[in-house]
């Protein structure tokens, strides 16, 4: 994007929409995209953040916008409840044989804030108690009940009080920075003891509905939860009746290296939150549960106009066919371990990363400051010079400090170890 041209983008952008997108980075004016690539006037760039990991079988993916238009040239709109289309049935089918027992029912809406909302007030109703457990760096949307569960940065927060109460935070196993100063192995998982810490202080067990969580934190840093945390939480929510929510929004559909991150852990959620991937860019999203808990929830008291959208589910059903089709989720696996391999010891050789992490297609790049903190002005330093060597990554962290790495799982290898070493260059030259 050249000087003028990319003035004239932000010109127009800036004169029309709010700063919460307007002045977002780097505003990239993208014309066509296809596969794992975005197409601009200048040329293509490589999506390495796969569209904040929702093109999971890439952009524009044949089967998937051929579903779409056969479904728009028979009906587009139908308000789900009030009537039924074959695509919103089959795509409720779908993901009920996708998922565990006992997850036998899905509610589905349109966006990740919308299916975070729908679990927490299932978790109410189900429950008849009102308090939740979530944790610090936590991410779950911008409406207001996915909001009062996030704190990753202060400024999703800020403006909005009074946000809705009874929910308290708790350190999420951020191991790199563990605020007890533990390592693992040997750390006794103080983590899980914060929480009956805080059911025993704080929240009383007979008041709290839920505990969320990711498994893998996103926005929070790319950091992937131990199994022995999730396990840990799964016994506390068993010993309390308190339901475990997972929020697969970001790690679902074979991001991580299985269809969904829970079925490595060991753990099975109560409720399942599901969005991004699950139709490949059209807006869709669903919780997961059990008909004993979402069995209950009578007419009325939620619903979503658009929710379970017809051509969406259609996308939906396509997107599933394709992740099995070509296995996805395995293939993250296999292309996972190796890009492990690749970035292992970057800690050790470049002073300007102070961690790497990760699972399947779902890594991230913590850089750091001379005296291990964490340096937001690093990774955009990196982050602006991939972009203008064609490969578009974005960050995460509280401070910015993380480069993530969230590719379309159908990648060419080839691809994605030349954005690496795109990294590795840019990386080098900061460490000196």
């Amino acid at each position: 994007m050249s000087g003028s041209d990319g003035k004239d983008v932000l010109q127009q952008i800036r004169s029309t929409m709010p700063p919460v997108v307007s002045d977002d980075w780097p505003n990239l004016p993208a014309k066509e995209a296809e596969g794992p690539w975005l197409i601009t006037d200048e040329g293509r760039v490589a999506d390495m953040m796969g569209g904040f990991a929702t093109v999971n079988v890439g952009h524009c993916h044949p089967e998937v916008m051929s579903a779409a238009y056969e479904q728009m040239q028979r009906i587009v709109h139908a308000p789900v409840g009030v009537v039924s289309t074959r695509p919103q049935r089959e795509m409720a089918a779908r993901l009920t044989e996708v998922l565990p027992e006992p997850m036998d029912m899905v509610w589905m809406g349109n966006s990740g804030s919308e299916a975070v909302e729908a679990a927490l007030k299932v978790a109410r109703r189900s429950t008849g108690r009102s308090s939740f457990i979530s944790f610090y760096g936590s991410f779950h949307g911008r409406t207001m009940g996915a909001t009062s569960v996030t704190a990753s940065k202060s400024a999703y927060r800020a403006g909005y009080a009074p946000l809705i109460p009874g929910v308290e935070f708790v350190p999420y196993p951020y191991c790199f920075r563990c605020p007890w100063g533990e390592k693992r192995p040997g750390c006794d998982f103080r983590c899980v003891k914060a929480v009956e810490e805080k059911l025993a202080r704080v929240l009383p067990p007979a008041e709290t509905a839920g505990i969320i969580v990711e498994p893998v934190q996103g926005e929070g840093g790319f950091i992937p939860a131990p199994d022995e945390f999730l396990q840990g939480l799964r016994e506390l929510c068993d010993r309390h009746g308190i339901l475990l929510i997972f929020d697969e929004i970001q790690t679902g559909f074979g991001r991580t290296g299985s269809m969904f991150a829970f079925r490595t852990t060991g753990v099975t959620p109560d409720i399942v939150c599901l969005a991004k991937a699950i139709a490949s860019g059209f807006p869709l999203s669903a919780i997961g549960a059990s008909s004993d808990l979402l069995g209950d929830w009578p007419v009325g008291s939620h619903g979503s106009t658009y929710g379970g959208n017809s051509v969406a589910c259609a996308a939906g059903l396509a997107t599933l066919r394709e992740l099995e089709a070509q296995d996805l989720p395995g293939r993250a696996a296999r292309l996972g371990e190796q890009l492990g391999d690749r970035l292992s010891d970057w800690p050790a050789r470049y002073e300007a990363v102070g961690d790497v992490r990760g699972v399947g297609l779902m890594w991230g790049i913590e850089y750091v400051d001379v005296d291990g903190e964490p340096d937001g002005q690093k990774a955009q330093q990196v982050l602006q010079g991939a972009l203008e060597q064609g490969f578009l990554h974005y960050g995460a962290g509280e401070a910015g400090q993380v480069v993530r790495i969230t590719p379309p799982l159908n990648i060419s290898s080839e691809l994605l170890f030349e954005s690496v070493q795109v990294l590795e260059n840019l990386t080098q030259k900061l460490s000196g």
